[in-house]
């Protein structure tokens, strides 16, 4: 009986181990591969006012985060820089997502005590947007910009925030072991086929010849010669289908362990490069009051915020502007500019031929300087320039706390023939009032300088101030005064420019400079020469001062606006006048 060969027998058997391992790999990446995101959910809690969710959960599994938020009625999600939305929460009783569990499944979820209530975060100028919702929201969370970004949910403030959230992540779908099986499952498949067609090498050896020794003897030999040959060449076809085998098999085990070898290696790699553990104890995202400050260098708005911020604080101006109303004012100017269109109205309103301020435009921005500096206050500035402005003007627009707005503090138009000095958009450094680092003068040391040169027509800042030959403000102010002096022949009048030291801001320029922004005190000191002597004040001032004529003297007050940049240390350059304006601001009899 003729029995089946090992040759064949092995074939069969690597075809069928090579099949099993093919659709084991093939498996791994089709009906057998992970689902490709995975939903965690945060548990019911303790009820806030707000819920801030962590930074650090945005890229903490790699790709793109959506989140689904249910709460009853309407609620807004807030997205901002974690220091700004640490600041704006502040004392506030407050949820703080920060992690995931082990199994992926719970987000987990930190009750921070505090103020059982806090204004509405709607509308507020940290934030770089904004999401409104009603009874459920899906929202995809991509950074709008380079850096870290945490999301605040709330209501009105008051209210509970929306408890039930649930986050879904990007899971990690890789199969180390996929294509490494697939490999070796075709090469298993491809050595059972090559087994079943290789021929086997070898073949029976010649006799060494017999000795002659008669004709029976010769028979006897032939015959046994003959049935020797075909033993040996029976056992020589065995050992060669031996042989090919095993030649065969040393191959395939060879190349299976390479298979193998590269696998582990891949499942190692994938390993290592796993995210960390994500347990409460090894990796979950610090809380948010502990979350810490955003990098140095980060600007304290985008543009996108600064265009919106321009547009409100445009529209507020122009507001109070048609209606001669400060009361409309209030939201979006404070400081010396709340204080000079306030008179300015005043004044208007009881003599026609006043000049208006000069209007607030957005529409044409021509450049926008944004700090660094983090803290509060934060200042900001921007040069614009739209129909009804003859020159672009400098809106200085200050933010005092968190929880306030933006607020336009100063303008003042740029001198005719000036060119603005080159700032950093992204972000520039913003300086102490007294801080002379790498500067010729300090911001308070230059604006006492101006303050000086406005004063007195030999000031000792005569040749280190200087303005351009078509921006007259300090030659038009000292002959102002000194005309003043000449034809008010029953007075005797003094004027003093002082700094306003809370006023001043300064940014750093591209070479090293500084552009100071601040406000003077120009007092107008008139006192009647000889008893009887009257002095007489113009229209505008009548208003304010309630009369236009005194015996006992009078004192007018203006707020000027100014800018003034100051060059580098190393330089022999003077410091220019960049911007002035001035308002009244106060008239009144002694």
């Amino acid at each position: 009986m003729i029995g089946i060969p090992l040759r064949f027998k092995t074939a069969v058997a690597l075809v069928l181990l090579g099949l099993l391992t093919l659709l084991a790999g093939i498996g791994q990446k089709t009906f057998w591969a992970p689902a490709e995101t995975v939903t965690a959910t945060a548990s019911a809690g303790e009820a806030a006012p707000l819920t801030v969710i962590d930074q650090k959960l945005r890229t903490l599994e790699g790709g793109t985060v959506t989140i689904k938020v249910k709460g009853e009625g309407s609620f807004l999600l807030a997205a901002g820089r974690p220091d700004d939305v640490d600041a704006w929460v502040g004392k506030t009783a407050h949820n703080t997502v920060t992690g995931l569990s082990d199994d992926k499944k719970t987000l987990q979820v930190k009750h921070t005590d505090g103020e059982a209530s806090a204004p509405t975060p709607a509308g507020s100028d940290l934030w770089v947007s904004t999401e409104n919702a009603s009874g459920e929201m899906d929202y995809t969370w991509s950074a709008p910009a380079d850096g870290d970004w945490s999301l605040l949910l709330a209501a009105d403030g008051k209210k509970p925030a929306p408890s039930s959230v649930s986050m879904t992540f990007p899971n990690d779908t890789s199969m180390p072991w996929a294509v490494p099986l697939m490999v070796l499952g075709v090469l298993l498949i491809l050595a059972g086929g090559a087994l079943l067609v290789l021929k086997p090498k070898g073949g029976a050896p010649r006799d060494g010849g017999s000795s002659d020794n008669g004709s029976a003897g010769k028979a006897s030999d032939k015959q046994g010669s003959l049935f020797a040959r075909r033993a040996r060449a029976k056992a020589a076809a065995k050992a060669g289908e031996r042989s090919s085998s095993a030649r065969l098999s040393v191959v395939v085990a060879a190349t299976t362990a390479v298979v193998l070898a590269g696998g582990a290696a891949a499942a190692q790699a994938s390993t290592s490069s796993a995210p960390a553990s994500t347990s409460s104890e090894s990796a979950a995202p610090t809380t948010s009051a502990s979350a810490a400050p955003a990098a140095s260098g980060t600007p304290v708005v985008l543009d996108a915020q600064f265009r919106r911020i321009l547009e409100q604080v445009a529209s507020a101006t122009a507001a109070g502007d048609a209606a001669k109303d400060a009361k409309k004012l209030a939201a979006r100017v404070a400081g010396t500019e709340l204080e000079v269109r306030t008179q300015n109205y005043k004044i208007r309103s009881r003599v026609a031929s006043y000049d208006a301020r000069m209007p607030v435009r957005s529409t044409k921005l021509l450049t926008t300087v944004v700090t660094d500096k983090r803290e509060w206050p934060r200042s900001v500035m921007a040069v614009t320039q739209g129909e009804g402005n003859v020159v672009p003007q400098l809106l200085t627009v200050v933010q005092n706390s968190p929880r306030e707005n933006y607020k336009l503090v100063g303008t003042s138009p740029l001198q005719p023939g000036t060119t603005f000095p080159a700032i950093v958009r992204g972000g520039t450094e913003s300086l102490a009032a007294g801080d002379k680092s790498g500067l010729l003068y300090s911001g308070q040391e230059a604006l006492a300088g101006l303050a000086d040169r406005l004063t007195k027509s030999n000031s000792t800042f005569k040749s280190k101030l200087v303005e351009g030959e078509s921006s007259p403000y300090i030659a038009d102010t000292l002959s102002y005064q000194a005309d003043i002096v000449k034809d008010g022949v029953d007075g005797k009048f003094a004027f003093t420019h002082k700094v306003v030291p809370e006023s001043t801001v300064v940014f750093r320029t591209e070479d090293g400079g500084a552009l100071v922004l601040g406000r003077l005190t120009f007092n107008f000191d008139g006192t009647p020469k000889a008893e009887g002597d009257k002095l007489s004040i113009g229209n505008d001032a009548a208003v304010l001062a309630g009369g236009k004529e005194t015996t006992t003297g009078m004192v007018l007050k203006f707020a000027e606006s100014v800018a003034v940049y100051v060059p580098p240390a190393a330089s022999k350059d003077p410091m220019k006048l960049v911007a002035a304006t001035r308002g009244l601001v106060g008239a009144s009899f002694k």
